[in-house]
Order: C-alpha cells, then structure tokens, then sequence
C-alpha cells in the first residue's frame, strides 16, 4: 500500500534559529493528533542535525534539499549523501526544478546523486515536470517520460522502488498558478503508467506521486482527493505552522 505524504521545502528560507522555531512548532502541533499521511520537512543543510535532535522524527521525517554527486574528495562547498545520512536525515529531494534550472543539473548528474542517496540508505524525493512552454506545445508527457527514463530507469526495480516522486508543473512553482485538480491526476496517472511499463504493476501501485505546485490549505483537499496524487511537495506554505499544518489535514 502506497504512503500518503506531505512534504514541505523550505527552500533558501529561515536561520537556524528561525528553522528550529519552525520545526519544534511543527512537531508540538502534531503531537496527539491522529494524521493520516506521512509528514516529511527539507531543510537546509546547516538545519539538518539540529532539526533531527529537536523533533520526534517518528512523527516528522527530515529530507535534505539536495546532495552531491560525488562520493568525497576536493569538491568545495558540496554536500555529500553520507554526510547527509550522518546527520539523522532520512530523506533527499533530488531533481528539483530550480537545481535543473539555475545550477545546470543534467539527468546524468541527478542519475549520480541518486545512486549515491540510495547508497547511502537515504529515500529520493525526485522532481519531474514541464515548463510553461512544454504544456502549451503539448509536450509534458513526453517531457516527463524523458526525465523519468534518463534519470531513474537503470535502477533496478529493488531500488526504484525505494524511490517517491513529486510531479511539479514549473509553471505553478511560486506563481501561485496551480494545475487544477483534473491536470494533476491526468499526469499522475500517466506517470504510473509509465512505470507499470517499465517496472510492473505492483512496484507503480505502491509508488508515491507527491503534487508539487503553489499548493494551500484552499486547494489541497481537491487535489489529494484524486486517486493517483498521493500528497503534495509543499514550498511556501510549508514556512508557517498555520499554514503546512492544514494542507497534512487535508488528508
């Protein structure tokens, strides 16, 4: 059975301090209630261990917002996977739109950085989606496919299926456009089609497809209502305790 997930990204937000604020805050909210997904929280690096140590990470999992591709060794300023591991986190969200974007990351690279992760006992939330001008050409699905094939398809099947995977229009990403409910389960469900083809039935049935896109506590239940969009990779209302915290209820 496929897990629910709620998964928010800080992204380049919140000192230390601020991040700590955020995550015991979190925490204490949760504490007693009875949440029907999982609940996972990105930090950035220097929050990773301090985070891990202040919250009860049976209730929360703690991803890092990225990792290097490289094992160790003179890359100054990267961040390994072991280095990630070390710290308690438990999850690594890979692929992201932005690292694609502003960073120059290849399929090959993201290929790399993921076989490290999982080396590395660490679970990838791997980003995948189109730009505004791939839908309007009607290309996303094959944008998608060609992203899936690139970077996650040598895996074997053992390893993909340690894999969760969070479909982000770039186009609703911090625009406050969202796809509607209709164009996210289209996509959804052709994503696990996809992977029935490569992988089989059993392995895409379990597999989790998180809706990442200007994602509220106004349109979350419409879009977690849908029978292939398994939870939500949340950017800016996973910032606030008031905000994150009625999208994990909208399960």
């Amino acid at each position: 059975m496929r897990k629910k997930i709620v998964a928010g990204n800080w992204k380049m937000n919140k000192s230390l301090q601020e991040g700590l604020e955020l995550a015991k805050g979190l925490d204490k909210a949760l504490k007693g209630k009875a949440v029907n997904c999982d609940v996972i929280i990105g930090t950035p690096f220097i929050h990773l261990a301090s985070v891990v140590e202040a919250i009860d990470t049976n209730r929360i999992g703690v991803a890092a917002q990225n990792c290097a591709d490289k094992e160790s060794g003179a890359y100054t300023g990267e961040v390994s996977a072991s280095m990630v591991a070390s710290t308690g986190a438990k999850y690594v969200i890979l692929g992201h739109s932005e690292r694609r974007a502003y960073y120059g990351e290849t399929p090959e690279i993201l290929k790399e950085k993921v076989k490290l992760a999982l080396a590395n006992g660490l679970t990838p939330i791997f980003c995948i989606g189109e730009v505004l001008e791939e839908r309007e050409a009607n290309k996303h699905f094959d944008v998608v496919k060609a992203q899936l094939k690139a970077s996650l398809f040598e895996l074997s099947a053992e390893d993909f299926a340690k894999i969760v995977l969070a479909y982000e229009p770039v186009w609703a990403i911090g625009t406050g456009k969202t796809a509607t409910p209709a164009q996210a389960q289209e996509m959804h469900a052709f994503i696990r089609e996809t992977l029935i083809a490569k992988y089989g039935k059993e392995i895409a049935d379990d597999t989790s497809i998180l809706y990442g896109g200007s994602v509220n506590a106004g349109n979350a239940k419409e879009l977690f209502s849908n029978v292939d969009v398994d939870g939500g990779l949340i950017g800016g209302a996973s910032l606030g305790v008031d905000k994150f915290l009625p999208i994990v209820e909208a399960f």
